[in-house]
């Protein structure tokens, strides 16, 4: 099986704004992906829409306006997204909210531990059908999100990827 391909963050936009929008304006992910990115899409058809970027210096290809969510490709297909902080759920989960609000909206939530004596954050995979949102978290706040197909979040979890 193909590893994933993880691919970071790009650069930042200038001050005052936010992939083209105000800053404070907070963009949503669901189980199908960010608006014109969708779980599934190839990095050619990414590529031709002008969307997915390897132009800037970043330790990966990023997408163009969603500077700070980092795409992963397995076998040409986007699978996972790593989010970044000012990206949310429709369930308006982002980073730093607190866990056992994770756990009061997503009470079916898979907990995942990591294991002992690494650096790793423990999860939560809040499945949905194919699609997950896995949220890493301190033991208190959320620290990351991940969101994609529910099999390779957890694979990530498990192997211990990062977007770099």
């Amino acid at each position: 099986m193909t590893a994933a391909w993880v691919s970071g963050s790009g650069a930042h936009p200038p001050a005052g704004e936010w992939d083209g929008r105000p800053v404070g304006v907070v963009e949503v992910v669901d189980l199908n992906g960010l608006r014109d990115v969708e779980f599934g899409d190839t990095e050619d058809e990414l590529t031709r829409r002008g969307i997915l970027r390897s132009d800037i210096d970043a330790c990966g290809p990023s997408l163009a306006g969603h500077d700070t969510t980092s795409p992963i490709f397995v076998d040409d297909r986007l699978v996972l997204l790593w989010l970044g902080d000012s990206t949310r759920t429709p369930h308006g989960i982002t980073a730093g909210i607190p866990v056992a609000e994770v756990r009061a909206r997503f009470p079916s939530a898979h907990e995942l531990d990591a294991p002992q004596e690494t650096y790793r954050f423990d999860g939560l995979l809040a499945r949905q059908g194919d699609r997950a949102y896995l949220f890493l978290h301190d033991g208190r706040a959320v620290t990351r999100i991940i969101a994609g197909y529910a099999d390779w979040a957890q694979r990530l979890f498990h192997e211990g990827h990062s977007p770099c």
